[in-house]
């Protein structure tokens, strides 16, 4: 190992390497194409910078200038990849390394400057670092290694196309290292397509996987998700957590609810700025917030130092994503604990969930009320605060408390003041209880008044109710039903409120704004028709049962009735056969007749079509008028024969069914037919005019 490194990772209190870190720098690969898989949590960063230290300074110590960059190392996320470049920064901060990030959501501009001023190793995401390349402000000349970081992720986020691109600009001669916590088919035909006789390096003991990680599984009841949540918040009060939801909106409503409980709480979403996720990340680091609510985002790579709890409130949609969630604590040789919130209904699934995974979890309940109390005791008395020495000022003001109090209600008052300090715990139900049915409390004895006002003048409860408890006296304790009819309003006041309510009203019973107010004797009509408004809307009109149907009006008389006598019964199909001696005006017309489906004229017969047709003028014989034809397009396409007047000039195609209707004369109020008034000659219609075609338009055929 190169010595400037090994004085960095000493000053850094690394007196031992981890396994996979130990693997990368042995001399059999120190110059080979790697393709490594590790548990998370396991030290990848540092190994891989470890493995390309020889590659880029050689033999000696220290960088020269900063120019063109010599490694190009590639993360999923944007948190990953400041978060490498921190970890480089400190590892190669004695060979005098230039460390610049290229990263979405950040100004573009000021990395072109860093850029032109010069790098020795770039770090950055697969969009940015394209974009970067195309524009020419990243020279990939000098480049002697690549590095993909949680490729099969970067994989999953679908910028394959991305990293392909970056790894055909690089030299062929580099050195390709792919770091992954898997390595699914799609990584391996990657290695095989980019890498050159890649030394495959395996770090990973499913025997041990998370073994400093406590898997628990959470039974709650339905309505206590939450609340389960503060709880363990609560119980481990002392450690900083996140909590991992599926949604933003789901992040968002239990960051609101943690931080109405006095939880210091940050958000972490694709939703926010780059800006806005750095400044809560820093948080976690500076111990400003202690617990980070988070989607799947912050499941890679992100190493938050004292992180001891994991909080899934949302299961995770498979056992891939629990491992990176869990992963996000247990590392480095830390102890963590990983909880599952599991409702009833998702107790099977979450069974399944750690089966896939080939975890064992304890299942167990939420911390109660009397576990966190117990709780803050513990650390009450474990306080380092008692091993300090008293100041003189402290002494002078214990010894006033114990001449006014004893030490018990000294210590008791102590005690209260912690405990306030922190919100209270919440009492749960237990895991398996149902949601209780709401209880229906009987409102008491009552009276029932009638306002002047119903539904004519769009009376409602809403504004009826804070009417009476303005001018009437009364608390909405005291109202009860509230029913609105078509032109009065009932409301049920409690009887003992009624001698406050009936002194209160004005002249005549008078309310507000002409609303009047009368007492009744008993109970009031409430069926009359058109339905009643209850409190909170609508009160459905019951059903009318069958033996209640109105009486039946009767037949409909026939066209054909008369007034002396009745009409003839409707003929069933098909139709009597007209007679000799009984003419066919007398036979009643029980169907509407239909509408032809082509109609006849004195000039053409033609079948209406969907469009209308595009009228064609035609040169009419000299010395005649000029006649106006029509000529249909498709299968109704016929010849013209002018020397027939007045008869059909062509017939649709196809023999039509029945027997042809008489043509029927023209008239003028048929917009369908062209009629021409008598004295007049028809006139030609006028010649559509074709469309304006611009320089760039191309003649068009056919119809305009």
């Amino acid at each position: 190992m190169i010595t400037p490194l090994s004085e960095a990772l000493a000053e850094r209190g690394f007196d031992k390497l981890t396994p996979v870190q130990e693997a990368v720098i042995e001399a059999d690969v120190m110059e080979a194409d790697l393709l490594v898989s590790a548990q998370t949590g396991s030290g990848k960063t540092v190994a891989f910078g470890l493995a390309i230290a020889s590659t880029l300074l050689g033999e000696a110590s220290r960088f020269g200038p900063a120019a063109a960059p010599l490694a190009l190392v590639v993360a999923p996320t944007r948190e990953l990849a400041f978060q490498v470049k921190r970890e480089l920064s400190w590892l190669y901060s004695r060979t005098g390394a230039v460390v610049a990030s290229c990263v979405g959501g950040m100004d573009m501009r000021e990395e072109r400057r860093t850029l032109d001023r010069g790098a020795h190793i770039v770090v950055g995401t697969p969009g940015r670092l394209r974009d970067h390349i195309e524009r020419q402000s990243l020279d990939l000349s000098a480049l002697r290694a690549v590095i993909l970081d949680e490729a099969d992720e970067m994989l999953d986020l679908g910028f394959r196309e991305d990293l392909e691109f970056m790894l055909g600009e690089a030299p062929e001669d580099r050195r390709t290292l792919l770091f992954s916590a898997t390595v699914p088919p799609m990584i391996a035909k990657l290695a095989q397509q980019y890498q050159r006789d890649a030394r495959r390096i395996s770090t990973i003991d499913t025997t041990r996987q998370h073994a400093d990680i406590a898997y628990q599984a959470i039974r709650v009841a339905a309505s206590d998700s939450d609340h389960a949540i503060f709880n363990l918040l609560r119980f481990h009060e002392d450690q900083s957590a996140i909590v991992f939801a599926n949604t933003r909106a789901m992040v968002n409503h239990l960051a609101a609810r943690l931080a109405n409980r006095g939880l210091s709480t940050v958000i972490l979403s694709g939703e926010l700025s780059q800006s806005e996720r750095s400044h809560a990340l820093q948080a976690m680091r500076d111990g400003r917030a202690r617990v980070c609510v988070a989607t799947d985002v912050a499941a890679r790579g992100i190493d938050l130092p004292n992180l001891t709890l994991v909080i899934h409130a949302d299961l995770p949609t498979n056992a891939e994503t629990l491992l990176h969630r869990s992963g996000r604590t247990g590392r480095a040789g830390r102890k963590g604990i990983s909880a599952l919130i599991v409702p009833p209904k998702s107790v099977k699934r979450a069974e399944r969930l750690l089966g896939w995974a080939k975890l064992s979890a304890e299942w167990t309940v939420a911390p109660s009320m009397e576990d966190i109390l117990r709780k803050d005791e513990e650390r009450l008395l474990a306080d380092p605060a008692w091993d300090e020495p008293m100041t003189e000022e402290q002494t002078i003001f214990a010894a006033r408390l114990l001449a006014e109090h004893t030490p018990e209600v000294i210590a008791a008052a102590y005690l209260r003041l912690y405990q306030g300090r922190r919100a209270a715990p919440e009492d749960l139900l237990p895991p398996d209880s149902k949601p209780a049915a709401r209880e229906q409390k009987e409102f008491g004895p009552s009276r029932w008044v009638s306002l002047s006002v119903g539904r004519d003048r769009n009376a409602e409860a809403r504004w009826l109710l804070p009417l009476l408890c303005r001018t009437g006296g009364l608390d909405k304790s005291a109202i009860g039903a509230i029913r609105v009819q078509d032109t009065e309003t009932f409301v049920e006041i409690a009887e003992a409120n009624v001698e406050g309510f009936v002194g209160a009203l004005g002249e005549g019973g008078l309310l507000e704004d002409g609303v009047t107010a009368r007492l009744l004797d008993g109970q009031p009509n409430l069926s009359a028709p058109g339905g009643a408004r209850r409190e909170g809307g609508f009160k459905s009109q019951p059903r009318r049962s069958n033996d209640a149907k109105p009486q039946s009006r009767g037949p409909r008389p026939s066209p054909a009735a008369s007034e002396s006598g009745p009409a003839p019964e409707r003929p069933s199909r098909p139709a009597r056969p007209v007679s000799a001696d009984r003419p066919a005006s007398a036979e009643p017309r029980p169907f509407a007749k239909k509408k032809p489906r082509y109609e006849e004229t004195s000039a053409v017969e033609v079948r209406p079509a969907k469009k209308p047709f595009k009228a064609k003028p035609t040169a009419a014989p000299s010395g005649k008028a000029k006649s106006d034809t029509r000529k249909p397009a498709g299968k109704f396409a016929a010849k013209t024969d002018y020397k027939s007047a007045g008869k059909a000039d062509f017939k649709p195609a196809g023999k039509p069914k029945g027997k042809p209707k008489a043509s029927a004369p023209a008239d003028a109020r048929d917009s369908s037919k062209r009629f021409t008034p008598p004295g007049k000659t028809a006139t030609a219609p006028r010649k559509p005019r074709a469309p304006r075609l611009s320089g760039n338009d191309a003649p068009r055929r056919g119809k305009p």
